[in-house]
């Protein structure tokens, strides 16, 4: 499987790829998921469907690719500015305001599509929510091994869910889009008091 795997996706390279991506990103913003078809990104990437299909296998793990790879900036690994403030807010400035606002609409839409698809929200959980996840866990062992974080702090196994509830609710209560400013005061008031870091 894994000799397929690579053997399919050396046919394309990284240029392509991206090309391709942000392609899908762009169909999706204009139609959604429900009415994104392999015809219409072929048509608009001018590739055909069965290249489409050998590098992908299909529409759910296409689209959880495209939304990772618009995913900017450094990983947490290259991202440690010694204190874990230090290092969520430098994780929440990799996307300008404009980049957020973007991300909350498209993520909106998916959301409602991935309660009725079931590949497509295992691609996200392969894709997007399992490296998410690895890199929070990441940035907060390197505060559990500063000493900054109990190991045994309760809400440690919850930071994931404030940081995407955070994000989200933003544009459900407020009516406004998520943004630098508001993520950054979100950390220091909800985040980093629940994990016993001071914010001062």
């Amino acid at each position: 499987m894994t000799e397929v795997s690579t053997a399919r996706r050396s046919r394309i390279t990284p240029e392509r790829e991206a090309e391709l991506y942000a392609a899908v990103l762009d169909l999706l913003r204009e139609v959604g998921y429900d009415a994104l078809t392999m015809d219409a990104v072929a048509a608009r990437t001018r590739s055909s469907k069965a290249t489409l299909y050998r590098q992908w296998g299909g529409k759910a793990e296409l689209v959880a690719k495209a939304v990772r790879q618009n995913k900017p900036g450094a990983s947490s690994d290259e991202v440690d500015t010694g204190s874990l403030r230090g290092d969520l807010h430098a994780l929440t400035l990799q996307s300008d305001d404009c980049q957020m606002e973007q991300d909350s609409a498209l993520m909106r839409g998916l959301a409602m599509a991935i309660h009725g698809n079931p590949d497509l929200l295992q691609a996200f959980r392969e894709h997007l929510i399992e490296p998410e996840m690895a890199e929070f866990r990441r940035v907060l062992q390197r505060a559990i091994d500063r000493g900054e974080v109990r190991a045994d702090n309760p809400a440690i196994e919850f930071v994931m869910h404030m940081m995407i509830g955070g994000f989200v609710a933003r544009t459900m209560i407020d009516e406004k889009p998520p943004t630098q400013a508001f993520l950054l005061s979100y950390i220091d008031a909800v985040v980093l008091p629940a994990l016993g870091v001071p914010t001062t």
